[in-house]
């Protein structure tokens, strides 16, 4: 079995990431200036490079204005599909 990070599921997650941060009109910048952390870890993290631990998804989430919920259900969605 594949580690997580390479899974279909974990894809869909970032992806869906990376798309509310665009929609909302922030860059990787903006967000790791909320964060107070290095911008290439969150760009680590929407590549696929890096897995983005439950504390860092909840932040980014929180940073980003949504219910982190809703991206468990994307990964719920994910995993329904298959």
């Amino acid at each position: 079995m594949k580690n997580s990070v390479y899974s279909i599921h974990y894809d869909n997650l970032r992806k869906w990431l990376k798309s509310v941060r665009e929609s909302k009109g922030l860059s990787l910048r903006d967000i790791a200036a909320l964060t107070g952390r290095d911008h290439s870890i969150y760009g680590k993290i929407e590549k696929g490079r890096r897995r983005i631990d439950l504390i860092e998804f909840v932040e980014y989430c929180a940073v980003l204005g949504i219910d982190p919920q809703e991206g468990i259900e994307v990964i719920k969605a994910s995993i329904h599909k298959r």
